[in-house]
């Protein structure tokens, strides 16, 4: 039997982002939804990373004179309507039949950017020819295959990547339960690495598989493979999985043109710490050199708020998108984007801070 995943287009009434995850789980087969919802082990380092906003407080400044709050803001010079971007998320065919395609066109309504991961269900060029005049990023899952990686990495500049995310946290997955208990298998091609294996077929027709090519995978990953990606593309690239401040130090010193602070929403090691904890020192050490982009747990507009407060540039949401990709295809997602950033406007406005400047220059409460 093929795999049913919803076709559903519709605006979303979203009473908040966590809500929506008890909504997708009855209308998604058990195995992939548990490997979108799941976390490593025992999802401690996925649970605080909410938990962890609470370690911050907002201090409320009133008769600023503000009535109402800019989103607006940049990176790269990309002019955005909101700091609020999309995580780089595999196999989204798993959540819709279109897949990446409405996930790029919902982001792009909203006017923010969509990044398409190596393992993505859809073509590279077909997410970007779903939304034309809009900005994404490649999310780059580096292959032993030098071969593979220049391949895949043209694609993306042919397709017109503005930057390249090198995903650095991932040399493997972490251990994660629910795919092990559903036995779960990707039920769906991956185009982008089935059109590699197609160019490297041996005469019988026959390329390498798509399992080979995971085998394949990147696991000793070094600092000099920043510019080898750089050197590939001439594209910006984005680091993703800084924890440490030392890393953030070196990828910098090793030409990284941004840092993306993350744990893999809990997804990798567990008994980590949580994302917005570790941020203050990267920032700190960052200091304004490079764009900071953070993401793990952020379901608030508050949530977005603090990481702004505590060094963040652009903030991004993972699984929130994917549910609302289920639930509503294209609307779906863009649903999600306008109530987190309608929550982050209620919540810029009584802190008495108008653009995401004065976010940034906010000090949070211990």
């Amino acid at each position: 039997m093929s795999y049913q995943a919803s076709n559903d287009e519709r605006k979303l009434k979203v009473v908040n982002l966590a809500s929506l995850e008890s909504q997708v789980k009855p209308r998604m087969e058990a195995g992939a939804f548990g490997y979108i919802r799941g976390g490593a082990e025992d999802e401690w380092t996925m649970q605080q990373n909410t938990e962890a906003f609470k370690h911050k407080k907002i201090l409320p400044h009133i008769l600023k004179g503000i009535d109402n709050a800019n989103l607006h803001t940049s990176i790269f010079g990309i002019d955005l309507d909101t700091p609020v971007i999309e995580a780089p998320s595999a196999a989204q065919g798993l959540a819709h039949e279109k897949g990446e395609v409405d996930t790029a066109k919902g982001v792009a309504a909203a006017g923010s950017i969509f990044s398409i991961s190596t393992y993505a269900n859809t073509k590279i060029e077909d997410a970007a020819a779903a939304a034309p005049n809009a900005p994404q990023f490649f999310q780059l899952y580096m292959s032993k295959d030098d071969g593979f990686n220049k391949f895949i990495l043209d694609k993306a500049v042919k397709a017109g990547a503005k930057a390249i995310i090198l995903t650095a946290d991932s040399t493997l997955g972490g251990y994660r339960e629910a795919d092990v208990l559903n036995d779960f298998q990707f039920p769906l091609p991956m185009p982008n690495l089935a059109a590699y294996s197609d160019k490297t077929g041996s005469g019988d027709g026959k390329g390498k598989g798509i399992a080979e090519i995971y085998a394949a995978a990147k696991q000793g990953l070094v600092l000099e493979d920043i510019q080898r990606v750089k050197q590939w593309t001439n594209l910006p690239v984005i680091v993703k999985g800084i924890q440490a401040a030392e890393d953030a130090e070196a990828s910098i010193l090793a030409g990284a043109d941004a840092i993306w602070v993350s744990n893999h929403g809990g997804r990798q090691l567990d008994g980590g710490p949580a994302s917005f904890d570790v941020l203050p020192a990267v920032a700190k050490t960052v200091a304004k050199r490079v764009p900071i982009i953070f993401d793990s747990g952020v379901r608030r507009g508050e949530h977005v708020f603090k990481a702004l407060a505590s060094g963040a540039d652009l903030v991004a949401i993972g699984r929130p998108v994917i549910y609302g990709l289920n639930l509503g295809g294209a609307e779906g997602v863009k649903s999600v984007f306008d109530h987190i950033n309608m929550e982050l406007s209620i919540t810029m406005q009584l802190a008495g801070t108008k653009t995401i400047d004065a976010v940034k220059n906010t000090t949070l409460l211990d």
